[in-house]
């Protein structure tokens, strides 16, 4: 939805009832007011329960009747995630729900006593009177592949999160106790896995010959044909490693766990990104985006998982907007104050554009013409990362027109657009 300031303004009106509702973990605090933002009811607690939700939604209804309000409007400050439970419980009965800025609601606390105290019964009216002013957005309440593909991919960073800390400690452990081992695998694949779990320290190694360690790691699954060149390296700096040796018994019980839950990981994000891949090519737009150079099925279910889908937007600002690319300026008199992005919208969205860019400026033909000419025009040249995020802004537009117009992808045609439009102005 594409509302304007005034559009917010006018939807609340004589018969809509205003409630605020400040957000907490087990009991939320909700005010009714109407147009003028006039107390209808104090503030009062809404248990965080179904019992709870069904009190609510009675006393909604009550009071629409004994004020003579014909509609209702709900505005949250969104704490967490406390307040998506309530949120498809008014969903499923069409009930309104509209969320204020949090900042907006902090620098509006002391505009009614000058003071600035905070509890939950004076944060639910100062919501309330935001509400009636048109101080919100409107949330967009996930379901169906929407709501599976945000879950998994936040699931997905958990899990990803969660391997990079395993690697880390396994990086750690083998500093202390084989310092060697790095020299021989920079990374841990299959063969650095099969060492640690059967050889993990220098005294493992020791009276033990090529042929011998070679056929002790083929017997690690996954496994076939370990590296004897790397076996042999092995070898002679385990003869002389300065590893720690004490305190190795548990240090061996800590690696072989690490070891174990760093395979279990691996399989299980592989696992999850097949059926990530799997819902999201049964989505309409993925026939379209697949078309575009430089995107492939993991960003695709990360960028859908983000937005949602495309055809939810009118115009492709607001996704930039949703990016937080949109440009702030700090000017007054005399003074020009540096543009720079404004950075408020969603930070997971806007460093997965930035991550998308680098290699689509080296793969995607469109777009690597782009970037050459914003760096190197004569009049007002950009810097290369000023001409990422712009070209971030245009990947949104171009990825809008292709959804919503059912296009494919066509570099040609977007160069030839972009020169036209270069040769016009």
């Amino acid at each position: 939805m594409n509302f304007t300031q005034n559009d917010k303004i006018n939807q609340v009106t004589d018969q809509t009832l205003v409630i605020g509702l400040d957000i907490a973990k087990k009991t939320h605090y909700a005010c009714m007011v109407d147009i003028r933002g006039l107390i209808l009811e104090k503030s009062f607690p809404v248990s965080q329960s179904r019992q709870g939700f069904e009190d609510f939604y009675q006393r909604i209804l009550q009071a629409l009747k004994a004020y003579g309000k014909s509609e209702v409007l709900i505005g949250i400050e969104p704490t967490g995630h406390y307040w998506k439970n309530l949120a498809y419980f008014l969903d499923a009965r069409g009930i309104p729900l509209v969320v204020c800025n949090p900042m907006h609601v902090k620098k509006s606390k002391e505009l009614d006593d000058n003071l600035p105290t905070k509890h939950d019964a004076k944060d639910a009216l100062v919501i309330a009177r935001l509400v009636k002013d048109g101080r919100f957005s409107y949330p967009r309440i996930l379901k169906d592949t929407e709501a599976e593909l945000r879950t998994g991919a936040t699931l997905r960073a958990t899990m990803t999160e969660e391997l990079a800390s395993i690697q880390n400690k396994m990086i750690r452990w083998t500093d202390k106790y084989f310092p060697e081992f790095a020299q021989v695998f920079p990374s841990f694949g299959k063969m650095a896995l099969a060492a640690l779990e059967t050889t993990p320290f220098p005294s493992d190694l020791a009276d033990i010959g090529l042929e011998d360690l070679l056929n002790r790691y083929r017997q690690v699954e996954g496994l076939k044909s370990p590296q004897k060149p790397k076996a042999r390296t092995l070898l002679d700096l385990a003869s002389s490693s300065i590893g720690v040796t004490e305190g190795q018994q548990m240090a061996r019980i800590e690696i072989a766990t690490l070891v174990r839950r760093y395979r279990q990981l691996e399989k299980e994000i592989q696992e999850l990104n097949e059926q990530l891949t799997a819902l999201v090519q049964s989505s309409v737009e993925y026939e379209y985006l697949q078309t575009v150079p430089g995107l492939g099925d993991v960003t695709i279910v990360e960028l859908l998982s983000e937005i949602g889908s495309f055809t939810h937007y009118q115009h492709p600002r607001q996704l930039v907007k949703l990016a937080g690319l949109t440009l702030k300026e700090n000017s007054s008199g005399l003074h020009k104050g540096q543009k720079r992005i404004s950075k408020r919208g969603r930070r997971k969205l806007r460093a997965l554009l930035f991550r998308v860019m680098m290699p689509m400026i080296r793969h995607n033909e469109a777009f690597r013409k782009l970037h050459k000419y914003y760096t190197t025009r004569r009049e007002n040249p950009l810097k290369k990362k000023q001409s990422i995020v712009v070209l971030c802004g245009k990947l949104l537009k171009v990825l809008h027109a292709l959804s919503t117009k059912h296009m494919v992808f066509n570099a040609q045609r977007m160069i030839q657009d972009f020169t036209q439009v270069r040769q016009a102005a």
